[in-house]
């Protein structure tokens, strides 16, 4: 690799398949834009500080900017001779700037940078997802409002049950979402403390503003424990929980409607823009968004399982294990985010046969537990009623006759 950060004290370069294998630019080069605003506020509060030069500080503030947009760009090719995206910055710094640019490094360490990268990351991913969970839950609560006056059979062990409205069906997964904003909105608030200044794992001697950085970033206070801020990986722990279950709810909804979706049900017809056929039998229409749906909620709950798996043994502070938080982080972010984008649509496109799922909520006997508390209401005890009603739908089932027709 090109970057020697580290390099002073080694004898041998690194070996070609070290380097690959300690790599990471492949992937958390999506954090180039953070890495920038992290490092932006450092080096101005290194100026203000009289840590560096004023002017110098300015200068590393503006050339940073300008390698933002020269990224943003395309002007700049990710080249994996570099280790990972705070490097490659590192090194189109310098660049730029001769020997001013690695002042920019000057009481951080790359531990401390990544976390810090990482945080503001999955701060404005987690904004971006509450933004489509109010989205998710609107067109959820139009439903709801819509089909409030339509019956359906309710079910329990999917038999059916009880009749219920459809759109208290619609209100159901719009009070679970309703419970993941609330949870999510908790995430944020425990998560939005800086560990810059951290540095490696026990801060710097060096007269650092800790406290303005973090106000300068938007967060709400630092993290007092340096060696906590460095090696703290709660927050994507507890974002992959959340976002796991984000997306449990979302597969149950898939699930109802791609039951819903079958000619046995026939509750539902999907839109020809959100299905798609088979590559043989020309007769079928599939519901493949929602088994997407579906399948992508156990890849979240892997990533779940895999941050937990790789936390649970790492003796403070900073490993490199701590790598590997990464890929589950953001292809945790990238599967919500999809999910939560493709739902709001497909719900618009539906068609419910209403008019079917009214018929079937007032045959097969859903009205017992209403003919059981009718009883009630009378003088009965609960368990003779229960009894007496249970002779009547076995005797109705044998006759071919409803409820009603037997007892009036």
């Amino acid at each position: 690799m090109k970057n020697k950060t580290w390099g002073g004290r080694f004898n041998k370069p690194l070996d070609p398949r070290v380097a690959a294998f300690n790599g990471s630019l492949a992937f958390d080069n999506v954090l180039f834009e953070k890495d920038i605003i992290g490092s932006q506020a450092h080096v101005k509060m290194l100026g203000r500080q009289g840590i560096i030069p004023l002017e110098e500080s300015e200068a590393i503030h503006q050339a940073l900017a300008d390698i933002k947009q020269e990224i943003m760009d395309g002007l700049h090719p990710f080249d994996d001779a570099y280790e990972d995206i705070h490097m490659f910055i590192e090194y189109l710094l310098i660049e730029k700037l001769g020997d001013v640019g690695k002042k920019l490094h000057t009481g951080r360490s790359r531990n401390d940078q990544v976390a810090l990268d990482l945080r503001l990351y999955a701060r404005d991913a987690g904004d971006a997802i509450m933004e489509q969970l109010e989205c998710l839950i609107g067109s959820l609560n139009a439903l709801a409002i819509k089909h409030q006056a339509d019956w359906m059979p309710g079910y329990t062990h999917l038999q059916q049950a009880q009749p219920i409205k459809l759109g208290a069906f619609f209100s159901a997964y719009q009070a679970m979402l309703e419970r993941d904003k609330s949870r999510l909105h908790d995430w944020r608030q425990r998560m939005n403390y800086s560990p810059l200044g951290a540095g490696a794992l026990a801060g710097s001697q060096l007269p650092l503003d800790r406290e303005w950085v973090a106000h300068a970033l938007n967060f709400d206070g630092i993290i007092e424990n340096t060696l906590d801020a460095v090696s703290d990986r709660d927050f994507v722990i507890e974002f992959c929980q959340l976002s796991a279950m984000i997306m449990m709810h979302c597969s149950r909804l898939a699930e109802d409607f791609i039951l819903w979706s079958t000619q046995e049900f026939n509750f539902m017809t999907l839109d020809d823009a959100f299905a798609t056929g088979s590559s043989l039998m020309p007769n079928k229409k599939n519901p493949d968004v929602l088994e997407l749906i579906r399948g992508k909620s156990g890849r979240v709950f892997g990533h779940l399982m895999g941050m937990l798996t790789m936390m649970k043994a790492l003796p403070l502070a900073y490993n490199k294990d701590l790598q590997e938080d990464k890929e589950a982080l953001f292809d945790t972010i990238n599967t919500v985010t999809a999910c939560l984008n493709i739902l709001p649509p497909f719900l618009e496109s539906v068609q419910f046969n209403t008019a079917l799922m009214h018929e079937k909520a007032h045959a097969g006997y859903l009205d017992a537990t209403a003919l059981l508390e009718s009883l009630v209401m009378k003088g009965v005890p609960f368990r003779e009623a229960h009894h007496q009603v249970g002779e009547w739908v076995r005797v109705a089932m044998e006759k071919g006759i409803s409820l009603s027709d037997l007892t009036n």
